[in-house]
């Protein structure tokens, strides 16, 4: 399996994730962090997945690396969850997608400080620490729902707590991790069942998408369009297809189109 060769480069990348004394930069924005530790293990991860896959493109968080004119795409988060990691928090990790022709085939989010190792490549099923996943059976009324306010763009605040109330009403309770790969690795391992997010980077999503798909899970855009992963969108997720609609149709009595 290909995720075989990527854990333990994800893996030596984790050791750049030092607990102090490392740089806290805002990146145009006091919500928006970057840490000397983002930039050094996107850079070890670029170095050692360029020859793993020679000729590869990238498309990552940090330095504007933007190359998505291949037939094989890294797509790197090198640490989701960054205002986490900054203030000492566990809920951090680092994402790692592969994608060819514009569709995932493998992906890895390694959570260090919460020892939890996703891998999925397609069509062999998803993992945490070599155990298999899926998704829980729960009810939409019975589920756990993780989402947020568009920290990054809060002009979106209002209209996000519109559609969070309206689900949380309706569901069992809901949950905000910070890291929006670990919380859809979470869908897939059965500990929640409803996800929205207004807008995510495809860095955010690439590689959890691939690992919830793989644990029976279903993940769409606005609307119920499919993903594109190469771009910035909605993200809508649940354990089940029937509670993935109900969440479309939710957002859609807030929003007639994507405000952005």
């Amino acid at each position: 399996m290909f995720t075989e060769k990527i854990v333990p480069i994800v893996r030596e990348a984790a050791s750049l994730m030092v607990r102090s004394g490392f740089d806290v930069m805002e990146k145009g924005s006091s919500a928006n962090l970057v840490t000397s530790s983002d930039l050094a293990v996107q850079h070890f991860l670029v170095e050692r997945l360029s020859a793993l896959v020679p000729g590869c493109g990238f498309l990552c968080e940090e330095e504007d690396l933007d190359d998505i004119s291949h037939e094989l795409i890294w797509i790197i988060d090198p640490i989701d969850g960054t205002a986490n990691y900054a203030r000492g928090g566990q809920d951090c990790c680092i994402s790692v997608a592969l994608a060819r022709n514009g569709k995932v085939c493998a992906g890895v989010v390694y959570s260090p400080w919460r020892n939890e190792l996703y891998t999925a490549e397609k069509g062999t099923g998803a993992f945490c620490n070599g155990n298999p996943l899926h998704v829980s059976g729960r009810a939409f009324e019975d589920g756990i729902f993780c989402t947020a306010m568009s920290t990054y763009r809060k002009e979106f605040a209002k209209t996000c707590s519109d559609i969070i109330y309206d689900v949380y009403m309706r569901s069992n309770d809901f949950r905000r991790y910070g890291s929006s790969a670990i919380e859809l690795c979470m869908l897939a391992a059965g500990s929640i069942e409803l996800y929205f997010e207004m807008r995510l980077q495809p860095w955010d999503f690439a590689a959890a998408s691939l690992i919830v798909s793989e644990a029976g899970g279903t993940l769409c855009g606005f609307g119920g369009r499919t993903l594109d992963i190469f771009k910035p969108g909605m993200v809508i997720g649940a354990n089940k297809e029937s509670s993935c609609a109900e969440l479309v149709s939710t957002v859609e009595r807030y929003l007639r189109e994507l405000p952005y």
